[in-house]
């Protein structure tokens, strides 16, 4: 009797926890709809134009919905589907996932590793804020993962020189205007460090004191700017715009010994990179 109590209250404690597991692909493979959000057009675009791109190049694309991300994040949810789905060759690692989590109004671009050659972390984040978030903040499910798919899918297709006739539509959100007044602010901040340093150092030949101050000056400069982008704007390119500033504000217009810090040593845009198994890509919220 002592047992058999043991074993109802065992069980009466495990069912009040839901276990979830990862969705299962579907019979479709390319196309899995567990939030039941898109139609029957956006559905058959996709799984035709990933079909013919896998018996051509091997690549595959594969877009998930779901209603919820179990408690993960985004990245751990995606990173984990990647590599349960197998998406992508064997050997070549050439896989795509696009993810939406309907509840938690995310997407996410999971690149193979294979592919982050052609799709680095910066491409993927600007191809979400150009060709697909802007339809998804207005609930436009079908548009804006039917329009990213032939964003990502032309650009596979440009990369394996395969012709194709898939168009897409940009839709770039206008931004937040505060980001030009930060741009003109670090511009101006940036030339007027660079005009100082040339007056006191140039033309009065202040060197010692004067240049450990804009030495400091411009440090707090650009980190300054690189944090503007990065953190208040969320923006893709926000290494771009430091080695930019860098470039043309106070290093770059101080001429002599201290040109020599320019942008070039920062440019690129992005730092991907992932597992064998995925883990390059970006995410958005919507």
């Amino acid at each position: 009797m002592k047992k058999f109590l043991i074993f109802i209250i065992t069980c009466l404690f495990f069912s009040t926890f839901k276990v979830q597991a990862l969705v299962e692909p579907t019979n479709d493979f390319y196309i899995n709809d567990y939030a039941h959000i898109l139609n029957d057009d956006t559905k058959n675009f996709i799984k035709e134009h990933s079909t013919s791109l896998a018996e051509k190049t091997k690549a595959q694309i594969v877009v998930v919905t779901v209603e919820n991300l179990e408690g993960k994040d985004i990245e751990t949810y995606a990173l984990e589907l990647f590599r349960k789905f197998k998406i992508g060759d064997k050997n070549e690692n050439n896989g795509l996932l696009l993810l939406l989590a309907l509840e938690e109004r995310e997407f996410r671009v999971e690149v193979g590793y294979g592919l982050e050659g052609v799709l680095p972390d910066g491409l993927t984040g600007r191809y979400q804020d150009e060709y697909i978030i802007p339809y998804l903040k207005e609930d436009k499910w079908d548009e804006g993962v039917k329009n990213g798919y032939a964003a990502f899918y032309k650009k596979l297709c440009d990369y394996y020189k395969i012709s194709t006739d898939v168009t897409f539509t940009s839709k770039k959100d206008s931004g937040d205007p505060r980001a030009l007044i930060f741009i003109l602010l670090s511009f101006f901040i940036g030339m007027s460090l660079g005009l100082a340093f040339r007056y006191q150092v140039i033309i009065h030949n202040q060197h010692t004191l004067f240049l450990k101050i804009f030495f400091i000056l411009n440090i707090i400069y650009l980190i300054a700017v690189y944090i503007m982008f990065k953190y208040f704007f969320e923006m893709s390119f926000a290494i771009d715009i430091f080695a930019f500033f860098i470039s043309i504000g106070g290093f770059g217009t101080a001429g002599g010994g201290s040109s020599g810090f320019g942008g070039s040593s920062f440019g690129g845009g992005s730092f991907g990179g992932g597992g064998s198994s995925g883990g390059g890509g970006s995410s958005r919220g919507f």
